[in-house]
């Protein structure tokens, strides 16, 4: 593996890269204000399980398709955005908040939020090509173990540090939004909210230029 020099650097970059607000940490906010904190931590863990697909990706290197024919990067970026709005405007049509449902109803959200959360995750090219372009800084050809052994394994320690940002902002929101659980009209708010940071980070997502 990298000195450790180079893996000290590694984890200073990734600690600060992993706590800048970004896509993720939004969506798992949006989710915890608009579903609650159980919706909330599967949406986390959603997100984690997907960005162990770019690893992955990172790793054998199938992202550098993005690079080579970048309108495969184009439309995997147009798709996720357009999931995101779809997202968005759901939760924000839904007539009943999560307090005025059955418990049935309330048992599959959650559940929900977590395959919604993978879906996001897998279709946002932006973290395929941040793996590309972080993790080979980090990678030394003339270590014991090969390169795509050092990018497995520093692709899985980014990907943790960036959930634990993630985890912060769920248990942020849900203290934040812990009042508005306590009547109807809140619930409703709550919802509205979080499909409104949905559809603006779906569409923040489309209109980047990069």
């Amino acid at each position: 593996m990298p000195s450790f020099e180079i893996l000290i650097t590694f984890f200073i970059a990734t600690m600060l890269f992993a706590y800048m607000p970004g896509p993720a940490m939004l969506y798992a906010t949006a989710q915890t204000i608009a579903r609650g904190r159980r919706a909330g931590w599967l949406a986390a863990l959603g997100i984690h399980l997907g960005g162990y697909v770019h690893v992955i990706a990172a790793a054998l290197g199938l992202a550098l398709l993005f690079k080579a024919i970048p309108v495969f990067y184009f439309i995997l970026k147009f798709a996720g955005a357009a999931y995101l709005i779809f997202l968005g405007i759901k939760m924000f049509r839904t007539k009943k908040s999560a307090s005025a449902v059955d418990m049935k109803t309330v048992q599959k959200t959650p559940k929900q939020a977590f395959w919604e959360s993978v879906t996001v995750e897998v279709l946002n090219p932006k973290t395929a090509l941040f793996f590309v372009a972080f993790l080979p800084q980090f990678s030394d050809p003339s270590a014991a173990f090969p390169i795509w052994i050092q990018l497995l394994v520093l692709g899985t320690i980014v990907n943790i540090m960036f959930s634990s940002a993630d985890i912060t902002c769920v248990l942020l929101a849900d203290k934040m939004t812990a009042f508005l659980k306590k009547s109807l009209a809140a619930g409703r708010l709550a919802q509205k909210i979080g499909g409104s940071i949905l559809v603006v980070l779906g569409l923040n997502i489309a209109l980047s230029r990069q």
